[in-house]
Formats: C-alpha cells, sequence, structure tokens
C-alpha cells in the first residue's frame, strides 16, 4: 500500500488491513518469476486490498470441465517447480482450467508456527480466486492445495458455511516442523463435497501417522465419492513424481458426478 493511499485511510478514520505475512517479500517472488513463466499468463487478483499474482492456463479442450485453483506449499510461488507446477500445467491436458495463486510468504527462515497467522490472510485469496472463474460463468471449480497451502485451506473451510466449491484435493497435509504439532484441528469430519486426502510412500513422518486420522474423518463426513490415495514412491514434494500425481489427482476428479 503506498504511502498517499495509507495517509487517505488515515485521515478517513478507516482501519488499515493488518497483514502478518511480508508483503515486500512477496512483490520480489512476483518480480522474479512473472518473467519466466513460459506455460500460462500472469493474472493480478484483489483481496483486502492487496494485490497479488496468480497463474491461469486454460484448458486444452474445447468443452472444459471445470477450474482447478492451486494453492502452494509453505514460502513458495505459483510457479514452483515441485507439486504445483506439474498440476497447473497437466491439468488442462485433462480438460480442467487452472489457476495457481500466491498465498501469504514469510522469511524463508520461517517455521511452521510463524505462519499459523497468515492462514486467515489466505481466505481472501482463495475467494478472489474463485470469484475470478465465477465471473467467466464457470460454476465446477476445485480446490487443490498442497503442504502448508493445505493448512490455509483447510482454516478457511473450517470457517466457511458455502465454500462455492465442488471437490477439495488436499496433498501432504498436516505437515509442520519438528516438536511444532498442528494447531488447527483437520475439518475433513465438517465437508460437504468430496475430498481427496493424497500424499506419498515416501512422506514426512507425521502426515503418514495422521493418514489413518484424516481417513476416519472422511469416512465421517459420508461422502462416497470422497477418498485417500497413496503415491507409490513420492515424497512430500513430488519430487520427479509430478506426472502420477496429474494422473491419480485427475482420475478422481473424473469419478467425480
Amino acid at each position: 500500500m503506498n504511502n498517499r493511499l495509507t495517509l487517505l485511510l488515515l485521515l478517513l478514520g478507516l482501519h488499515l488491513p493488518a497483514f502478518a505475512a511480508d508483503l515486500e517479500r512477496e512483490k520480489r517472488l512476483a518480480g522474479e518469476i512473472v518473467d519466466s513463466i513460459i506455460d500460462g499468463e500472469p493474472v493480478y487478483l484483489q483481496a483486502t486490498q492487496h494485490r497479488f499474482l496468480a497463474i491461469a492456463m486454460t484448458s486444452d479442450v474445447d468443452q472444459p470441465k471445470g477450474a482447478a485453483i492451486i494453492l502452494h506449499g509453505r514460502g513458495y510461488h505459483p510457479n514452483w517447480p515441485h507439486t504445483v507446477y506439474p498440476l497447473r500445467t497437466g491439468l488442462p491436458r485433462y480438460g480442467w482450467h487452472t489457476l495457481s495463486i500466491q498465498l501469504p510468504v514469510l522469511a524463508k527462515s520461517a517455521k511452521y508456527n510463524d505462519y499459523v497467522p497468515t492462514f486467515a490472510e489466505a481466505g481472501p485469496r482463495i475467494e478472489a480466486a474463485i470469484a475470478y472463474y465465477r465471473q467467466q460463468g464457470i460454476s465446477n471449480i476445485v480446490l487443490i492445495a498442497h503442504s502448508c497451502g493445505a493448512h490455509m485451506a483447510n482454516h478457511w473451510l473450517a470457517q466457511t458455511d458455502n465454500p462455492g466449491i465442488s471437490a477439495y484435493v488436499g496433498i501432504g497435509m498436516g505437515a509442520t516442523d519438528y516438536k511444532q504439532p498442528m494447531q488447527e484441528a483437520f475439518p475433513l469430519d465438517r465437508l460437504k463435497m468430496p475430498v481427496l486426502d493424497i500424499y506419498g510412500s515416501n512422506e514426512y513422518p507425521a502426515v503418514k501417522r495422521m493418514a489413518p486420522q484424516r481417513l476416519a474423518q472422511i469416512l465421517a463426513a459420508g461422502n462416497p465419492q470422497s477418498a485417500q490415495h497413496v503415491v507409490p514412491g513420492a515424497d512430500h514434494y513430488f519430487t520427479d513424481a509430478g506426472a502420477p500425481l496429474v494422473e491419480a489427482v485427475a482420475t478422481w476428479l473424473d469419478g467425480l458426478e
């Protein structure tokens, strides 16, 4: 926010948005990646008086199945080469538009506990991404979130009665840092839409340890289309396993009614 706008808001007696995230680092990230985008187009969305970067790709088919909003992991960006890039460029081949959005970031050294206050800042960005597709007349919108992006998505889903999405894919859910347990519970047992919980067989121990808990919540929610899936040989970042990740997500989405 520029100084002139800040002064105007203060003179009008309006409150400034309280950002926990490092907006300057976010701007630097955007500046670094925009010129390197080959697949897709950069777009800028607005949320709580903050303009943020997203990368849009259109489906390769004449009649798209819908749109997928993709949330990256902790401290990364919407063109991150692991997990995010395969999904945002691979799903269009299966008939999906994609929009990979920039989430709140902190310093590179920040840990899970440092990020918890930023979770609430992700909600308006998710809603701006949904509005982006609604304005294009697209109603079949799925949310795909990885790692810390899943923490942010879960925070938003837990507090949103009508999220306006058709399905939710959580990738590597439950990842934190050493001796930093999750501070917010999974909301999976309260979600009405179909949920896919997907992780790699070489995941972080905490993600694998909590897999039975997540599955129990998914089953308790009662949606018969929800599922849990393990990608053989994949680590938390799906290093060299982007193709099987995309295939697993696309296959599950194709099976939804």
